[in-house]
């Protein structure tokens, strides 16, 4: 016999229960009816009304049964991304990714490749790619590649962990790091960080702002409510990804603050042929100095360059250098440009790390809680160093920071107030005119998106 088509089967199907269609119609339109007259008396009666029943084959694809079972056989593909955290256990991360697969976890446990996800610093950026039934098909993780690299050569880890077949496998790959420039602005309400994270900027930026105008405005001392600030700044991208990374962060191309009604501006500007960049104001003023104003980008004093009672020793002592108190793990720099002469343990300091910046000056910095750099080792301006800790003699997390000329302790705060700027080169003068042009121009669109995030230029 041969197979009924699905229209005749539809067919047939009406004209069988067409007496059963008819009845439900007609019941149908009595209610409607009946609501109608609800609302407007005069209508007519519906039982008066003409009634008849309409049978009309529905044509159908030809190909419907090969859309079906393509539609069935498509594999359904989900994403989502998340970052590793400090506690987390391969199944922890799996589970906020929406993955369930246990080969996975124990693939992330046993892999020399894959077991870099979890350990060392949290906060690595993840993607996962998992089937309808939630099992892994591919993880992509990106993270800092080094964090002693300076920031021009700063690039990232790709770990690809990918199914294959019945196996898993993974790969390690470092990638260039992709720069775009942002406008943004906001208005000071409580603190500097709320405010760039209102506006959507990541931390290290507004750190960086921090530093750029810190010879201008005490941050802790005179920020005003109603302050406001633009930026043109690069944010930079892993495969695109926006990253937030304190050792691979973007630089600030430009920025003007009002604080209490007085505007600083400044203009990142590389003079042709030359290895290094500095800030300037729109005169060609250069904003920067052969020593920073801080080892530190944002923290606070607790002890100064003066005779004071030892909290340890218990008596009064001399105390060499300058107390920064941070969180353990703050990024420690360089003041200056300069050579490794140290880096190791000292007692009482602890972890400590020496840099010779000229033939007669030399700082310190002490407590680490890493060291990032080797003896030997050329570094610069604003270079990451190690981070706070408490190692040696410490009561708590800080950076004991010294200043030394030939051999001998000054106050510090003093030697980084008496740097001298870094000059703008005459035949740099014309260049530097046109570039600040241009940034100004990005500036004043800049201070349009004051309260929302910050945008792609």
């Amino acid at each position: 016999m041969r197979k009924a088509t699905l229209p005749a089967l539809i067919e047939a199907w009406i004209h069988e229960r067409r007496r059963g269609l008819a009845i439900g119609l007609s019941a149908g339109l009595t209610v409607l009816a009946a609501t109608a007259f609800g609302v407007a008396p005069l209508a007519p009666d519906a039982a008066d009304l003409p009634q008849s029943v309409v049978v009309e084959a529905l044509p159908l694809p030809s190909d419907l049964g090969q859309q079906i079972e393509a539609l069935a056989d498509t594999r359904l593909e989900l994403f989502r991304a998340d970052t590793t955290r400090r506690q987390d256990t391969p199944e922890s991360l799996l589970s906020r990714l929406g993955v369930i697969d246990p080969e996975a976890a124990s693939f992330l446990r046993r892999d020399a490749n894959a077991r870099q996800l979890l350990d060392g610093r949290p906060d690595k950026m993840v993607r996962a790619k998992a089937d309808s039934r939630g099992r892994l098909i591919e993880l992509i993780a990106r993270y800092p590649a080094d964090p002693r690299l300076p920031r021009s050569d700063a690039k990232f880890t790709r770990l690809t962990m990918e199914r294959v077949g019945a196996a898993w496998v993974s790969r390690l790959e470092t990638a260039e790091l992709e720069s775009q420039v942002r406008l943004g602005s906001g208005t000071i309400r409580s603190s500097l960080f709320a405010a760039t994270d209102e506006a959507g900027m990541p931390d290290a930026i507004a750190a960086q702002m921090a530093e750029i105008f810190s010879g201008d405005i005490d941050f802790h001392r005179e920020l005003r409510r109603g302050d406001t600030f633009s930026l043109v700044y690069e944010t930079l991208t892993a495969d695109g990804e926006p990253i937030n990374w304190n050792q691979a962060a973007g630089r600030v191309l430009a920025a003007e603050f009002v604080n209490n009604g007085r505007s600083h501006q400044a203009v990142w500007f590389q003079p042709e042929g030359s290895a290094r960049g500095a800030y300037y104001d729109r005169q060609g003023n250069s904003r920067q100095r052969s020593f920073l104003a801080s080892p530190m980008a944002f923290s606070r004093v607790t002890s100064g360059f003066a005779m004071r009672f030892h909290p340890i020793h218990q008596r009064v002592m001399a105390h060499t250098g300058i107390d920064y108190a941070a969180p353990v793990g703050t990024p420690a720099r360089t003041v200056g440009d300069g050579v490794v002469e140290f880096a190791g343990w000292r007692p009482q300091y602890g972890n400590t790390v020496i840099v010779r910046h000229t033939p007669d000056k030399t700082t310190l910095y002490a407590h680490l809680s890493r060291i990032d750099v080797k003896r030997g080792d050329r570094v610069e301006q604003g270079q990451r160093i190690g981070a706070v800790g408490a190692t040696g003699t410490a009561t708590g997390p800080h950076l004991h920071f010294e200043f030394l000329v030939r051999g001998q302790h000054i106050d510090p705060s003093k030697a980084l107030r008496a740097a001298q700027p870094v000059p703008l080169p005459e035949a740099s003068r014309a260049a530097f005119g046109a570039w600040g042009e241009t940034v100004q121009t990005k500036l004043e669109v800049a201070a349009t998106l004051a309260g929302t995030s910050d945008r792609g230029d």
